[in-house]
């Protein structure tokens, strides 16, 4: 991959979290072509600098453009950052593959699994973009961590972090991100980045209905640091590091997405634990809720390495209609007594 001095970027993804970033970005001086699907919205950015469908009343930077032919968004592009759904994920990327300048790595802030399959996203890419360990892979990175997007629209200070296993390309997507308001981090733990990514909306819906249906800051303390150990626990079987899960891709972006009303998850889970069907809570939403889908691969994977899961296993439960938020409260209330660490956490 040949480095740029100053790459241009290609956002996929016109959402509130592509916009948000796309804007940060073209703020640091980078030539920034935003794609998306919605012909008002490009409409929008191009003639007044504005998103109004996800980010309305925030002004992004004109240099910032927006297009809705992904041909165009990708041409000279040295740098693609994917900005999708988790469900729109793997399509984006077939869409991008043929047309992706040779030179231009991908990084994506998409948090989520592969549904159905329940494969971790840089799994996914990898498949897709043909890595296959040659030497002349396609650079993939993860973009994650503790950010709402209508904050680093409005420029207010955020820290995140960047995983990738090339070392080269994780410091050019974290030197694109990087500015005055903006701390990007970096490492290469793509597995535990990605959990810890993926796992926390499972976990905001825990404590979003807890506090829906007011039991407290203590109920919402334990299940923030009971999370955390499910979240630890998973990760180890898997093969991730637990010292990527106690920063920003594991309990930074935790603590943000279960006390932050900004959070989708967390509002679906006041919106529950208040009495409200998902079905309502999720059209008031009016934006994809990653952590329904999200739930089920938690668990997928959970099973498929024989760890247990309580509060994961209860928020699904409740997500797919089978108890109600106060019989999942029962089921957890009811474990048996024990030790909290009943064996070494970080034993090998």
């Amino acid at each position: 991959m040949t480095q740029s001095a100053h790459p241009s970027v290609a956002v996929l993804g016109a959402g509130s979290w592509g916009t948000a970033l796309a804007a940060l970005i073209a703020r640091h001086g980078h030539a920034t072509t935003l794609w998306g699907r919605d012909p008002a919205v490009a409409a929008a950015i191009e003639a007044r600098a504005e998103n109004p469908r996800y980010l309305p009343g925030l002004a992004l930077p004109a240099s910032l453009r927006a297009t809705t032919s992904l041909p165009e968004a990708l041409a000279g592009a040295d740098l693609v950052l994917v900005v999708v759904p988790s469900h729109a994920f793997a399509e984006t990327l077939r869409l991008l593959a043929p047309l992706r300048p040779s030179h231009a790595g991908v990084a994506w802030a998409t948090k989520g699994f592969e549904p159905g399959s329940g494969r971790f996203l840089h799994e996914v890419a990898g498949d897709i973009l043909g890595n296959t360990g040659r030497g002349d892979d396609v650079p993939l990175a993860v973009v994650t961590g503790p950010s709402f997007a209508k904050e680093v629209a409005q420029g207010l200070p955020t820290a995140l972090t960047v995983h990738s296993e090339d070392a080269a390309f994780c410091r050019q997507v974290a030197a694109v991100l990087h500015g005055p308001a903006f701390r990007a981090y970096t490492g290469d733990d793509m597995l535990g980045a990605e959990l810890g990514g993926a796992m926390k909306n499972v976990l905001a819906v825990a404590t979003g209905v807890a506090d829906g249906m007011g039991l407290g800051l203590n109920a919402r303390a334990g299940l923030i640091t009971r999370g955390l150990n499910e979240m630890l626990r998973l990760n180890i079987a898997i093969g991730g590091r637990p010292e990527t899960l106690m920063g920003l891709a594991g309990l930074g972006d935790l603590v943000l997405t279960c006390t932050g009303d900004l959070s989708r998850n967390r509002r679906l889970g006041l919106a529950l634990g208040r009495g409200s069907s998902i079905e309502d809570a999720v059209r008031e939403i009016g934006q994809v809720v990653e952590s329904i889908q999200t739930a089920d691969e938690v668990m997928r994977q959970a099973e498929r390495h024989g760890v247990e899961l309580p509060i994961a296993s209860n928020v699904r439960d409740v997500l797919h209609g089978g108890i109600t938020p106060a019989e999942g409260l029962r089921r957890l209330m009811a474990r048996e007594q024990k030790a909290e660490y009943p064996q070494a956490l970080f034993a090998p």
